[in-house]
């Protein structure tokens, strides 16, 4: 489980002394949940968040234990290194939009015909309850060729739940090699 500290003052300049700490400044809420400032050692979030099984993940701040998913996250422009990250409580039951990854497998067959796989979308929005929710949408994109792309509209929503991105928007797709 990952353990965090309780932020007292959410002023600027605390902030900056726990980032040369090495710590990740992190906003906990959800709907009827009091919002919680708190940090995370910035290593051990990031093997935490790399190596969880589920959509959601559990973490402590103080005395509470809660189970949470990364809603957003700010990196730095020059290094790349996370900065902020805002993480939303997985209340049971409750039926919100969620972004969840999408992860690809196989080699599509259009890199042999000079092609490029691109990735459009790294993340779909999801509605429904946390306990419906997939670890990762996983897209077979073998049957590629070159100019063809899987759409929104050509994935089964898992049970329960609703796409709620445009269908005819593309999550992935080979392209012409330039």
């Amino acid at each position: 489980m990952l353990e965090g500290i309780i932020r007292e003052s959410i002023g600027k300049s605390d902030a900056k002394k726990l980032k040369r700490d090495g710590y990740l400044i992190a906003n906990i809420y959800a709907n009827g949940v009091e919002n919680i400032h708190a940090a995370f050692k910035r290593g051990e979030f990031i093997r935490t968040v790399r190596n969880k099984t589920t959509f959601a993940f559990p973490v402590k701040v103080g005395d509470t234990e809660l189970n949470v998913v990364v809603q957003e996250y700010q990196l730095h422009p020059v290094t790349g290194d996370a900065v902020h990250v805002d993480l939303r409580v997985a209340v049971p039951g409750q039926v919100t939009d969620y972004l969840v990854p999408v992860k690809t497998t196989g080699t599509p067959k259009g890199l042999k015909n000079k092609g490029v796989l691109i990735m459009s979308k790294r993340r779909l929005k999801i509605r429904g309850a946390i306990e419906n929710m997939p670890a990762a949408v996983v897209l077979d994109v073998s049957p590629l060729d070159r100019d063809d792309n899987i759409l929104v509209r050509d994935l089964e929503a898992p049970a329960n739940t609703r796409m709620m991105d445009r269908p005819h928007v593309a999550i992935c797709g080979v392209i012409k090699a330039k």
